[in-house]
């Protein structure tokens, strides 16, 4: 892995359907960063160092210190985005900056409020469709008690639906 800048690791397995659409997906970015790939079927030990416990997984590193993942297959055009803002992305990585991870769908109108809303605030966030990736809605019912979206994970507290208040709160934009 490159010692400065940003870093991609992709786990996958091969001969299932969503590693192989993941593999694919990142694959058409291979010449835009340094993306790299791994089999767990192959290499067994890496997903455990990072407590992955579902594959697909995308893994984020800059200056090889892990900051985040990605789960389940995405488009093409979300792992371009992913890659080039982090290739621009010029702020520091920590600062005090809030992890925040929203579970979504693509058919859900608050999922894109949600969404915009935390764009107009200039929050990062990592999205994760559940409607794709099972096993992090399994994981996230499990977390919240809740099966519906969206939920927004900032820093480990869970925020079930848009509520603007608890949002501003955990975000400290209030």
């Amino acid at each position: 892995m490159s010692n400065s800048g940003k870093s991609f690791l992709l786990l996958y397995k091969s001969g299932s359907e969503q590693g192989s659409c993941a593999l694919n997906n990142i694959g058409e970015l291979a010449d835009k960063s340094n993306i790299y790939a791994a089999d767990i079927n192959a290499v067994s030990d890496i997903h455990s160092k990072f407590g992955i416990n579902s594959v697909p997984a995308l893994l984020l590193f800059n200056k090889r210190q892990y900051q985040t993942v990605v789960k389940g297959c995405q488009e093409v055009s979300f792992y371009r985005g992913l890659v080039e803002n982090s290739l621009f992305d010029a702020k520091p990585v920590s600062n005090g900056a809030k992890k925040v991870t929203v579970y979504s769908t693509p058919t859900c109108p608050w999922c894109t409020t949600l969404k915009g809303w935390l764009e107009h605030n200039n929050i990062q966030y990592t999205d994760i469709d559940v409607s794709r990736d099972q096993q992090a809605a399994y994981d996230l019912v499990r977390r919240s008690g809740q099966q519906g979206v969206p939920q927004t994970d900032i820093n480990g507290q869970i925020v079930v639906g848009f509520d603007q208040n608890r949002l501003k709160q955990l975000l400290e934009l209030a």
